[in-house]
C-alpha cells in the first residue's frame, strides 16, 4: 500500500515535468553569413587572425561555399547567402582566455577595435570580420 505522502511526491514529480521543454546543453555551432566567392579572405581573418582551425565539411555538404572553423569547443560555421547583408547587431560571443594579444592581432591585421559597454564580470570588445559580421570577444575579468 502506498502512503499519502509518496502518493503526493509522484503526483508532483509527474505534474512538475509534464510538459518541461527538453534541455538544452550548449551550443554545436553558430552560422554567419558571407558573400559567396571570398573563402580566402574567411580564411585569413577566422585563421590567420582569431587563431580558429578549418575543418574539412562532411562530403555530403560540400559544394555550398563558405567554411568550417573550430577553436576548442566553439565551432564555427559561415555560409553563402546570394544576397549577402553583415549581421551588424545579431552576432555570436566568444569567451577567450586572454584578450590582450587577440586585440593585438585583430589592429594589426587592420580590423579595428571598438569598446563594448562594460558588463559586470567581462572585459569586452567588438570587431567585424572582413564582411562586415559583429563579433564579440570576451574575457572573465
Amino acid at each position: 500500500m502506498t502512503s499519502p505522502a509518496s502518493q503526493h511526491a509522484a503526483r508532483n514529480t509527474v505534474s512538475d515535468t509534464e510538459g518541461a521543454v527538453t534541455a538544452f546543453l550548449g551550443y554545436e555551432h553558430v552560422l554567419l553569413a558571407m558573400p559567396d566567392g571570398v573563402e580566402r579572405r574567411a580564411r585569413e581573418f577566422y585563421v590567420d587572425v582569431l587563431g580558429f582551425t578549418e575543418i574539412v565539411r562532411p562530403e555530403t555538404l560540400g559544394g555550398r561555399g563558405g567554411g568550417w572553423f573550430r577553436a576548442g569547443p566553439v565551432m564555427l560555421h559561415l555560409g553563402v547567402e546570394p544576397e549577402f547583408h553583415p549581421a551588424r547587431m545579431a552576432h555570436p560571443a566568444f569567451v577567450v582566455s586572454d584578450l590582450a594579444p587577440l586585440i593585438a592581432r585583430c589592429e594589426a591585421a587592420g580590423h579595428p577595435i571598438e569598446p563594448a559597454v562594460a558588463l559586470p564580470g567581462f572585459n569586452r570588445v567588438h570587431v567585424y570580420d572582413p564582411f562586415g559580421n559583429r563579433l564579440e570577444l570576451m574575457e572573465r575579468g
